[in-house]
């Protein structure tokens, strides 16, 4: 299979493992924190077998100097995400952290354009606003948007993520490594943080540590293949998959989501065609 192809089904994998998290997450009755950094924990102790199987530890050995950058990793899509989103959702609604974080997309724009040299084509713009739009009208129902205090800290989650998949994107390590790294610091940041808000454990945190485990090595296998820009557009409708299950599940079916899942659809086909490029 080429290069690209499977960087795209790496992202459409990604897109319906994603999907699934928000119903897990609903799930979680403990400190968001805490529920953070057990989930990080569990998805570092199973990638840290698989690591060990597969003999890939002898790649951070090869390669200390990618610790930092793994550190940082963690740090901006771990650790900094799941606070400012934490605290973000607690001042805001489900559905503005719905519809923010999808705001991924334009960061990605942004920060491969700049960082990574990737072209912006605009196929993809159009395809990617395709998406989004037909985001709104799944989550929003009709129904207008109301500001509240925590969309700022909100909008800062899609941003420290997109920083996150840069700075692995330089990494000299594999995705298995690069996720188990991720997790790991994630952990260790979070855990100071979980005890002095409360330690609890939740079962759903095993169930998102699974997640958080495939999700990323499906996801940084996507980003070493293609362009960040064109996986964030193909897994920008995630939230729909958890909407569509809700529907299979005996939820209602309306018009907005007829036409809002026509419009993802179509965007996420078309995004699919797209070639990953640089700037030349």
């Amino acid at each position: 299979m080429r290069r690209e192809s499977t960087g795209v089904l790496l992202a459409l994998m990604g897109a319906f493992i994603y999907g699934v998290e928000p119903v897990v997450i609903k799930t979680n009755p403990s400190n968001p924190l805490s529920f953070a950094a057990f989930s990080a924990l569990i998805a570092s102790v199973l990638l840290w077998a698989l690591l060990w199987i597969s003999g890939r530890t002898r790649e951070i050995r090869e390669n200390p100097g990618g610790l930092k950058g793994a550190f940082l990793v963690g740090l901006s899509g771990t650790a900094l995400a799941y606070v400012a989103y934490s605290f973000g959702v607690r001042m805001s609604t489900a559905i503005n952290a719905a519809l923010i974080t999808r705001s991924e997309v334009l960061f990605s724009f942004i920060l491969s354009w700049l960082l990574l040299g990737e072209r912006i084509t605009k196929r993809l713009l159009l395809y990617s606003s395709s998406i989004i739009t037909g985001l709104v009208l799944v989550i929003l129902q009709g129904r207008s948007l109301t500001p509240h205090t925590g969309d700022l800290l909100l909008l800062l989650v899609p941003l420290f993520w997109q920083l996150a998949h840069v700075m692995a994107r330089k990494l000299p390590y594999s995705p298995p490594t690069i996720a188990t790294l991720r997790n790991t610091f994630g952990f260790l940041l979070l855990l100071p943080l979980a005890i002095v808000t409360g330690l609890e454990f939740s079962p759903s945190a095993v169930a998102e540590g699974l997640i958080m485990a495939a999700g990323q090595v499906v996801w940084y296998g996507s980003i070493k293949r293609i362009n960040l820009s064109k996986a964030t557009t193909i897994i920008t409708p995630a939230p729909a998959v958890a909407i569509g299950i809700g529907i299979l599940l005996g939820e209602s079916f309306t018009i907005h989501h007829a036409v809002g899942f026509l419009l993802i659809t179509l965007g996420t086909l078309g995004a699919v065609r797209v070639e990953s490029e640089l700037r030349t």
